[in-house]
């Protein structure tokens, strides 16, 4: 079953476009402030799709939808109908029909190549902006990581800020912790 069979060439690259707004809108909805990160999405949803469509192309190389059908085709012409020797032309005959069917499918291959290099051009061109691209959202993601490490470490000397402050109290109260064995507590006092 071929889902595709009625979508010709133009709509063929507005689905590759398609996919790509719907990867962006699907990654800007899973993570809201991560631009960066929807549009790496979407430029390898691109690149996928324009690689999955050229493949398309060059899988169905008999459909007219790629122009193939806009020039003549090769007939071979019926020699097993001539009287008397037509049985004796007979291999001649599915020899002729054998080359027709191989110019038939260069003329077929022949008009769509332009299309399947056109989607494979596309994705080139995606690769080569996803570079950019990736490093964009790795310096993004380098600086979010160590905005969270210094927050962590500002935390972490809070905490230990507050904990030097509780230690100082219970000395100065003489409580001693759980962890704190009554010999050691003795000497601390004594």
């Amino acid at each position: 079953m071929d889902i595709l069979g009625g979508v010709n060439r133009e709509w063929l690259a507005a689905l590759t476009w398609m996919a790509a707004a719907a990867a962006c809108t699907g990654v800007l909805v899973w993570r809201r402030r991560r631009a960066d990160l929807a549009a790496l999405a979407a430029v390898v949803v691109f690149m996928a799709a324009n690689v999955g469509a050229g493949i398309y192309v060059l899988n169905h190389l008999a459909d007219g939808r790629w122009g193939g059908d806009g020039q003549a085709k090769l007939t071979p012409p019926s020699l097993s109908g001539t009287p008397v020797v037509g049985q004796f032309l007979e291999p001649l005959e599915g020899t002729m029909a054998g080359m027709a069917g191989g110019v038939n499918d260069f003329i077929d291959f022949q008009a769509a190549l332009p299309v399947a290099l056109g989607f494979f051009a596309a994705a080139g061109w995606a690769l080569a902006f996803s570079v950019p691209v990736a490093l964009g959202a790795a310096a993004v993601q380098a600086r979010r990581a160590r905005r969270r490490k210094a927050e962590a470490a500002a935390w972490q000397g809070e905490v230990e800020k507050l904990r030097m402050e509780l230690d100082a109290v219970r000395r100065h109260v003489g409580i001693t912790t759980s962890f704190e064995t009554d010999s050691t507590a003795a000497q601390e006092r004594g």
